[in-house]
């Protein structure tokens, strides 16, 4: 009895357990500074979709054996809150803007792994006014952080560090100065 006690207690903790986990975006001032910085005009944030027939489910994350949900219900509206998080603390944001910027979420991957965890999201943004075409573009971020063994130190850090490759995704667009003329475009 004592062997199958341990044996699951130490299944618990290489494992993890499975109860969901979830946090909230935090955006990144550096990249709110770019926004602001870039002289645009205020845009609307539009839909985040995911792409049709894609091998991997984006909205869909799982750590070990449990499952990091976002708190916006989905990983697309995760993205595009934090969008709108961004657009808004620059003070670009217009619900009524002619410029409106949406996209697809098209990879999202998080790793607790032994000893690094990683993160890699991937995403197509677009930038339209009045029904043309400004902007078209794919950028990717990589995170990595110091894991553990334990899956009660590492889903957490896992949670914690998602939030940092969004942060990094959109500061790889808000850098683009291709973007950032989308942005500028009258």
């Amino acid at each position: 009895m004592v062997r199958v006690l341990a044996l699951c207690a130490s299944l618990l903790l290489i494992g993890g357990c499975a109860t969901p986990v979830s946090t909230k975006y935090n955006t990144d001032f550096d990249n709110v500074g770019l926004l602001r910085a870039a002289g645009a005009t205020p845009v609307k944030i539009g839909p985040i979709s995911k792409e049709p027939g894609a091998k991997q489910d984006v909205d869909s994350i799982s750590l070990r054996l449990a499952k990091l949900d976002s708190p916006y219900g989905t990983y697309t509206a995760y993205l595009q809150e934090a969008l709108q998080q961004d657009f808004e603390n620059a003070r670009l944001l217009d619900a009524n803007s002619p410029t409106e910027v949406s996209g697809v979420l098209l990879h999202n991957d998080v790793e607790a792994g032994v000893s690094t965890g990683t993160a890699d999201v991937a995403a197509r943004l677009r930038v339209t006014r009045s029904g043309s075409v400004l902007y078209d573009q794919m950028k990717s971020a990589h995170v990595e952080w110091d894991s553990n063994f334990v899956a009660a130190i590492a889903v957490p850090r896992a949670e914690e560090n998602y939030p940092k490759a969004l942060q990094k995704l959109l500061g790889e667009f808000y850098r683009d100065p291709q973007f950032i003329a989308a942005l500028k475009h009258q």
